[in-house]
């Protein structure tokens, strides 16, 4: 007797009457779905439209910068007759004698000097003791250590301002007040608490394999700290390097107060060459050119390093 087999067929099969409808050719022809209004939007922003934004921003940001240095270069009498723009249409008002009038006043070379002495060690100082603090409030045990990182962290949200008159006080009876050694020091208190907690919480994410290894060879916590630290936080302390000389080198609150006519920083001695009933232009645009060129300077030269300190802990 030959039985035949039939094919059995499960309810979820096509064909069945409990089986799912399938797609039609209609529905086939009708295309993919219309896009949301926030796809299109993120499509617009994703093209070309941002980078054209974009550019005309940083064209407008510029722009005041350029004419800055277009009339550090133009005579005293085309200032005052005609705008910045009309050096490039007439390329013979450009002369360095703004600049040769400036350099040759000994209190400008003088401010100089002392904005150098101020900010090198201000930021050496802040970068260096920062750099050993958040190591320790990383890595190492020891009584209080967390309360003590809370207080350093309370620390960032003190006022400049709530300090001036008490500092004030104190560098004037240690007699350091008025001296460039009251304004480093100055600098310098209130550059740590960001310091520490920067570069602490950066040296908290190095794994911590790396330091067992390093001490199972032998290291204690100077090697530790000068072999392993040090050249994995560089980026950390290259971007805090950079915040601390723009904010030192650009300061006039603290310079304003803490110095005297003999330490005063280039930005006192801009302010002091401004005249009652003009801008002086002819010196002040000179001197606000040499004063921003060095800050920018540093940033360009130390500009891969800030990128990939601002960066690190973004991506894991």
């Amino acid at each position: 007797m030959t039985t035949s087999s039939v094919p059995l067929k499960g309810p979820g099969e096509p064909g069945e009457p409990g089986s799912p409808a399938q797609p039609s050719a209609a529905v086939d022809a009708a295309g993919p779905p219309e896009r949301s209004l926030a796809s299109k939007l993120a499509g617009f922003f994703a093209g070309g439209a941002v980078r054209v934004f974009l550019v005309v921003v940083a064209l407008l940001w510029v722009t005041p910068t350029v004419g800055l240095l277009a009339s550090s270069f133009r005579d005293p009498t085309d200032i005052a007759a005609s705008g910045w723009w009309e050096v490039f249409s007439k390329p013979s008002q450009l002369t360095t004698e703004s600049y040769s009038t400036l350099l040759g006043k000994e209190e400008i070379t003088d401010a100089l000097w002392n904005t150098v002495l101020i900010t090198v060690p201000a930021t050496v100082l802040v970068v260096v003791i920062g750099a050993m603090a958040g190591y320790a409030f990383a890595w190492m045990d020891f009584k209080g250590r967390d309360w003590w990182f809370v207080a350093v962290v309370a620390l960032l949200v003190v006022p400049i301002q709530i300090a001036l008159i008490p500092l004030a006080d104190l560098f004037g009876d240690l007699g350091i007040f008025g001296s460039v050694l009251g304004v480093v020091l100055f600098h310098v208190g209130f550059g740590l608490p960001f310091a520490i907690f920067l570069l602490r919480n950066f040296f908290a994410e190095i794994p911590r394999e790396l330091l067992e290894a390093a001490r199972l060879d032998g290291a204690g916590e100077t090697r530790l700290f000068a072999t392993v630290i040090l050249p994995l936080g560089g980026p950390a302390i290259a971007s805090l390097g950079i915040f601390q000389f723009l904010w030192v080198w650009n300061d006039m609150l603290v310079a304003l107060i803490f110095s005297d006519s003999g330490s005063r920083p280039l930005t006192v001695a801009l302010t002091e060459q401004t005249r009652q009933f003009s801008g002086n232009i002819e010196t002040l645009a000179p001197g606000a050119f040499i004063s921003m060129v060095i800050p920018l300077a540093v940033f360009f030269a130390f500009q891969r390093q800030f990128v990939s300190g601002v960066m690190a802990g973004a991506v894991k």
